[in-house]
């Protein structure tokens, strides 16, 4: 088989649809009057004060900005982030080029299979569970990236398709992290910030846990079981089939070891912020060294380790246009003086509806800033302070607010193109976005669906 990589057709149509998104953002920033909030220092993190917001008269930002948003936003404070996860692109792209060329992953991935060639169901459920639950308790989502090509070599091995490999990973993942019970992230810093015990509620969050896993599997199976067997040989895993080298034993060793470590520190860091601060670069030290010593112990000379590691994260290369797009739309709202401007707004209607209007305004609220910044805490220092004191006022618990504030913040990340992590996933599987859109998209109106009812029945049950 071929080594995967971003294909050109994904490319072209990424780069089409977020030159698009931020010719947009720049109209809205010359539609939408500007705007801001003052902001205080809250036990180090910045939050915005309620009742503070005042009009400006920000000059409106020029096009020639607008173009250079994408490289711009590297000299924000958003900036080192950015850096980091192209630097974490190339990296697990380095890496699992050589651990492909060393097969380590098809040894792997072929022994899985063979024990579970007769309960593929099981496995498919086993799996999802995990990821969800990934998401759900310790929140974590970008961490499972070098993941994702391995899922989907293991869908095709078990003759299905590389749909369904980001479907038991990364959609998994993120739905998880939507319907999250201790996720400290956004459940955790949400409350918190809201004046509400810490992880209180877990009981109704948890029920909700169960039935997105449900649905999701639901989903899943229905799709597989539609899937033709003359479709699947026209996809590529990405990871080779044909038979492992004889002396790779010691290689898939090294990497089981270095892959336990591994999530061993993604467990701790919700704990140790010391290792949270850090996630990205401690993965991708662990990939390199995972990588490389499993194409030495491979049989691999080092020098062949270098060309390879080289190879595989040129392929991913053209993924860093498709971050820096993606970060320049957030950058021109932001820059552009509209985004608490947006907020104000969208506060001023909260504060005047009925209840499930209100709950409903601030899912759907959530759900439209998501789209322009992805990180759960930063939306929840943003949101969580104006919305606070509105449910007090209509008679709504915090409790409620905050899961309406977890719907809209989780779910999308798997279907907004301004996310990193669904760019860099699939690229990875060289799967285009108007492809995905046409695949997520059904299970992503049910999920609505789903959030609106969950949210009517908290509502009933004065959660």
């Amino acid at each position: 088989m071929n080594e995967r990589n971003i294909s050109k057709k994904t490319f072209a149509s990424a780069i089409l649809i977020l030159v698009v998104l931020i010719l947009l953002s720049g109209l809205l920033t010359w539609i939408i009057p500007t705007g801001s909030y003052e902001r205080a220092i809250v036990d180090g993190e910045q939050v915005i004060v309620p009742g503070s917001f005042k009009f400006t008269d920000q000059e409106r930002l020029p096009v020639y900005k607008w173009a250079a948003a994408p490289v711009s936003v590297l000299w924000t404070s958003d900036g080192v982030l950015i850096i980091a996860i192209i630097i974490f692109l190339l990296v697990i792209g380095g890496a699992i080029h050589v651990l492909n060329e060393a097969r380590i992953l098809s040894t792997i991935i072929t022994s899985v299979v063979k024990r579970f060639k007769d309960k593929k169901y099981v496995l498919m459920g086993l799996i999802v569970f995990i990821f969800m639950c990934l998401g759900a308790f310790i929140g974590i989502f970008e961490e499972i990236v070098p993941l994702v090509p391995l899922m989907i070599a293991l869908a095709i091995e078990l003759k299905w398709d590389v749909l369904t490999g980001l479907g038991m990973s990364l959609v998994a993942c993120g739905f998880g992290f939507s319907a999250a019970v201790t996720n400290p992230f956004t459940i955790g810093i949400a409350q918190e910030i809201s004046g509400v015990p810490m992880f209180s509620g877990a009981g109704y969050r948890l029920l909700i846990f169960f039935i997105t896993y449900i649905v999701l599997m639901a989903f899943l199976m229905l799709y597989t079981k539609r899937i033709k067997p003359e479709a699947q040989s026209t996809v590529d895993s990405g990871v080779r089939a044909e038979g492992a080298p004889i002396d790779n034993r010691k290689g898939v060793i090294w990497f089981a070891v270095v892959t336990c470590f591994m999530v061993c520190l993604v467990l701790l860091s919700p704990v140790v912020p010391a290792i949270s601060a850090y996630n990205l670069p401690i993965i991708a030290l662990l990939f390199i060294i995972s990588g490389v010593g499993g194409g030495l112990l491979s049989g691999l000379s080092l020098r062949e380790v270098g060309q390879k590691f080289f190879k595989g994260a040129l392929f991913m290369s053209p993924g860093i246009v498709l971050i820096l797009l993606a970060s320049g739309v957030k950058h021109i709202i932001a820059t552009g003086g509209i985004m608490d401007s947006i907020l104000y707004y969208a506060s001023g209607w909260i504060a005047s509806s009925t209840k499930i209007n209100a709950v409903l305004g601030i899912y759907f609220l959530v759900l439209v800033l998501n789209f322009f910044i992805g990180s759960g805490s930063a939306k929840a220092f943003i949101v969580m302070p104006i919305i606070a004191p509105l449910l007090d006022m209509i008679g709504i618990s915090r409790q409620l607010g905050i899961l309406a504030f977890q719907f809209g913040d989780g779910f999308s990340n798997i279907m907004y193109p301004t996310n990193a992590v669904l760019l860099i996933s699939l690229g990875l599987a060289s799967v285009s976005y108007p492809k995905w859109f046409k695949w997520i998209f059904k299970i992503q109106l049910v999920m609505v669906i789903l959030s609106i009812g969950l949210l009517w029945l908290g509502l009933k049950l004065n959660y």
